[in-house]
């Protein structure tokens, strides 16, 4: 977004969180490239990068002021989401994943949370900068069920939570969940009517990671965005008491007020990944000589760059446009919120591809860094639903009445 867009608060968070990135994450990665292929999550990210993170400002976005927070202005607060969002990814998506974790859960909690409750966390999230929280709605059994433009019951969650005297005893698993092998605190969803759609059925429940009955039963190791540790689930007989229950039954028609920021806030993660891709790949092709002159005089090699250049700024432009559609509340901003995230998944992995390409065998060397932004792009193509579910979602967020009919059980 040019500066002439931002606010004068946009324009000092953009520039802090660009020193912090610039100083501290991007020589972290490219000193440390080994540490992302740690098998001990833990071990991964240094404590010190989510310290860094805290120093300026950027940790605990969304919680309300009154409980220490840093507020954003409303008119505005998703268009800043992706402000920062794209310059933390642009050091690195993983820590982008982290970060905005605690972003949208705090939204949501804010909106659905009792105060006691609120206060209670929101503390817990100020006072100790490694405090991560997570939104647990995937499961392992149709993981795309959630964003099917379907409301049967045959899509309803596995995971079941059933009314015990004091509260809720709930059974089942998830799965590719966002911080879900080291939050402290998960949002979780359950069906809580298996004879409705699932729009009627679903429920949510605050449950903090000491919960009898909860386990982290590991950390998914995927292909990139490694410095998040995306995790899996298991409820058995966990009992939540009563004042744990956020929304009854309609859980998921409440959750837009995460969902729709998601949206942006993954398509400009995404945009960072872009970005650095094209910076690194910049400065590549007009300092490394191949058959006598430096790469960008090649005219193959211009050309590329500037596809890159384009399809960068086409991302930004829609970006722009569904980042403020969901500020100002537009009937169209489900529409957008889609499109924004395909497009840009879709895009930024061929950017990705391009900058591989361009190293030539640097590409693919796993300490010269450009085949982790390669691995981080793909991510983006099936994180928050994947490009064809996604294009479900649009298509029936453009023609409602016609679009995405249930067909129906199998015979």
């Amino acid at each position: 977004m040019p500066d002439s867009r931002l606010s004068e608060e946009q324009r000092l968070m953009r520039a802090s969180c660009r020193a912090f990135v610039d100083d501290v994450v991007i020589p972290f990665i490219r000193r440390e490239w080994q540490r992302e292929w740690d098998m001990r999550p833990d071990s991964r990210l240094p404590p010190e990068i989510l310290e860094g993170a805290e120093r300026v400002g950027i940790r605990t976005l969304g919680v309300p002021e009154v409980f220490g927070g840093i507020e954003l202005d409303p008119a505005t607060e998703v268009g800043t989401f992706a402000l920062i969002a794209e310059e933390i990814a642009r050091g690195d998506s993983g820590l982008a994943d982290k970060l905005v974790q605690n972003w949208k859960v705090a939204v949501l909690l804010r909106h659905v949370a009792p105060e006691h409750l609120q206060k209670k966390w929101f503390g817990r999230l100020l006072e100790d900068p490694q405090f991560l929280l997570a939104h647990c709605l995937t499961e392992p059994r149709g993981a795309s069920d959630r964003w099917l433009p379907y409301n049967v019951p045959e899509a309803a969650m596995q995971t079941r939570a059933v009314r015990k005297s004091g509260g809720w005893v709930i059974n089942g698993r998830k799965q590719f969940i966002s911080n879900g092998y080291d939050a402290g605190l998960y949002v979780v969803y359950a069906n809580t009517n298996p004879a409705v759609g699932m729009l009627q059925g679903t429920s949510s429940f605050l449950v903090p990671r000491d919960t009898p009955g909860l386990t982290v039963a590991r950390c998914n190791e995927t292909m990139g965005c490694r410095f998040m540790n995306n995790g899996e689930l298991v409820f058995e007989d966990m009992f939540v008491p009563d004042d744990h229950l956020l929304v009854e039954n309609d859980s998921l028609g409440r959750a837009g007020i995460y969902f729709r920021p998601g949206k942006i806030i993954q398509a400009a993660k995404n945009l960072g990944v872009g970005m650095r891709a094209f910076e690194v790949t910049a400065d590549y092709v007009q300092n490394y000589v191949q058959g006598g002159r430096i790469l960008i005089k090649h005219q193959a090699v211009a050309l590329r760059l500037a596809d890159m250049a384009t399809r960068l700024e086409a991302v930004r432009a829609l970006l722009d446009r569904a980042a403020r559609a969901v500020d100002e509340k537009d009937p169209d901003a489900d529409a957008l919120c889609n499109m924004a995230k395909v497009y840009a998944s879709e895009e930024i992995f061929k950017v990705a591809q391009h900058a591989l390409e361009l190293h030539g065998g640097n590409g693919v060397m796993l300490d010269f860094g450009v085949e982790k932004l390669f691995r981080d792009a793909s991510i983006f193509l099936h994180m928050d639903a994947t490009v064809d579910i996604s294009k479900m979602k649009i298509v029936k967020a453009l023609f409602p009445h016609t679009a995405g009919r249930y067909a129906g059980p199998e015979s």
